[in-house]
């Protein structure tokens, strides 16, 4: 029972190696991950993360009988700060890159912390669901707000208000994965992509995902500005000249992040 933390050039694997219990985060296992989030995101070497889980789930989300009564602590608890799954769910701002790679059932709080990730993939046999309503309670680490940003609103709305899941099959054309790939290439497939993303310039990287997440959050237009401005930050850095040098000499662009 554990966190993995693996690393794997500027590629970090955050494993949630809890299968006797679906993967589920009782309060040590919570905090476990939370730690390697941070240790992700606080390391300037990593450059994009891939989430996983081991055996036949990616995550059941918080453990029944040893979080949920933590969980029901803090929210009725009008002083105490929003809870947080993983370290993850309740984070806005926009950080590094994170690919899940959804080995198997990614159900309530999982399939919160596929959602807290950029984009999922995941194998055929993966379902994915909100199942809180059945609990008399609702989804309560992001994914009322999240899932709806993933998939159509009706199909967000369905799945949330009967807590039935969908199979990969569906959660593929809703657009909630990206590909389905066979178990055995799961891991290698997502590796791929997160080391493509680590290969562009890091600054550049960012810049794009705050541009996204600000059109997303505000629209429009403030998308637009924000554009802008972030690009005229990435022409400023050495990266931006790096680039064009590497094409013009047929070799691999070297950036620093600066």
């Amino acid at each position: 029972m554990s966190i993995d933390f693996d690393v794997d050039g500027a590629v970090a694997t955050i494993t949630i190696n809890r299968p006797e219990a679906r993967n589920s985060l009782d309060p040590e296992h919570n905090t476990l991950l939370a730690e390697a989030y941070q240790r992700f995101q606080a390391d300037d070497a990593l450059r994009c993360a891939v989430l996983t889980g081991v055996g036949n789930s990616f995550s059941a989300g918080a453990d029944l009988k040893k979080l949920i009564p933590v969980v029901r602590e803090t929210v009725l608890d009008d002083t105490a700060e929003p809870w947080v799954l993983g370290g993850m769910t309740m984070v806005a701002e926009v950080g590094k890159p994170m690919i899940a790679a959804v080995n198997g059932h990614a159900l309530a709080g999982g399939l919160e912390l596929a959602l807290a990730c950029d984009f999922r993939i995941c194998v055929p046999q993966a379902t994915f669901g909100l199942a809180e309503v059945r609990w008399a309670i609702i989804p309560g680490a992001g994914g009322t707000q999240r899932l709806p940003r993933a998939v159509p609103v009706g199909v967000a709305t369905e799945m949330i208000l009967t807590g039935d899941p969908i199979d990969a099959d569906a959660a593929l054309r809703h657009g909630l994965v990206n590909r389905i790939v066979a178990p055995d290439d799961l891991l290698a497939e997502t590796h791929r992509v997160a080391a493509v993303i680590a290969s562009r310039g890091p600054v550049a990287v960012r810049a794009a995902k705050e541009a996204i997440h600000t059109g997303l959050r505000e629209g429009l237009a403030a998308g637009l500005l924000a554009e802008q401005r972030l690009l005229a930050e990435c022409m400023r850095t050495e990266d931006a000249a790096e680039g064009p040098r590497a094409f013009a000499e047929k070799r691999e662009p070297v950036y620093k992040g600066r």
